[in-house]
């Protein structure tokens, strides 16, 4: 019986759309927004953010090194002020309530830079959550098998008794080798509902 669903942070509950993001920044010309992409969110620094081995001050000049003085500013904003906005996937946090009022314990597992602890707390969904866990803090990224064990030996919970949702295959795929049940997030809420319903999640009417 599944008591504990964890979700994944972007693209699954928060928005994470780096085009969106170049947009509000006003970064239209195509060759700099393909630059923006492969230097910053595809960046070796990002991950090692996501590792703790960075974060956000330190990564800084490394990656600002790599932009012409023309985009430096937009670049120093994308890499800490991405989540400013705080838009939530549509209809997320409406089923989290749900799933609180139906009896399941909600979990937070991601890979994310130190930041995240600044800024998770800014969504009105935290405080729904009865745990996380976050990458940077360990050294230990998805889809490591680790980071599936780490969580549930710090929780104290059965693997067979967690339900993962994450929207990169390889993450899910990984957390049921440890013995999970896991499920792709099908890009809204809707699916999700019917995803859940058929791997055995009862939701109260």
């Amino acid at each position: 019986m599944i008591r504990n669903i964890v979700f994944d942070m972007g693209k699954v509950l928060v928005m994470f759309d780096p085009n969106r993001f170049m947009d509000r920044e006003g970064i239209h010309d195509p060759e700099d927004r393909r630059m923006v992409l492969r230097e910053l969110f595809q960046s070796i620094e990002w991950a090692q953010m996501d590792l703790g081995v960075l974060t956000e001050e330190t990564a800084e000049p490394l990656v600002l090194k790599r932009f012409p003085d023309r985009l430096k500013e937009n670049v120093r904003h994308l890499l800490s002020g991405w989540w400013e906005q705080r838009t939530c996937i549509p209809g997320m946090e409406s089923l989290l309530h749900k799933l609180r009022e139906s009896g399941y314990s909600l979990y937070l597992l991601s890979n994310a830079s130190i930041l995240h602890h600044q800024y998770w707390p800014e969504f009105p969904m935290s405080c729904l959550f009865a745990g996380k866990l976050v990458s940077c803090d360990y050294g230990i990224i998805k889809p490591d098998p680790r980071i599936y064990q780490l969580f549930t030996q710090k929780y104290a919970l059965k693997p067979e008794e967690c339900l993962f949702v994450d929207d990169l295959p390889a993450n899910v795929a990984a957390a049921i080798q440890c013995g999970w049940s896991g499920i792709v997030f099908p890009g809204n809420a809707e699916d999700l509902i019917i995803k859940m319903q058929h791997a055995g999640i009862i939701l109260k009417p």
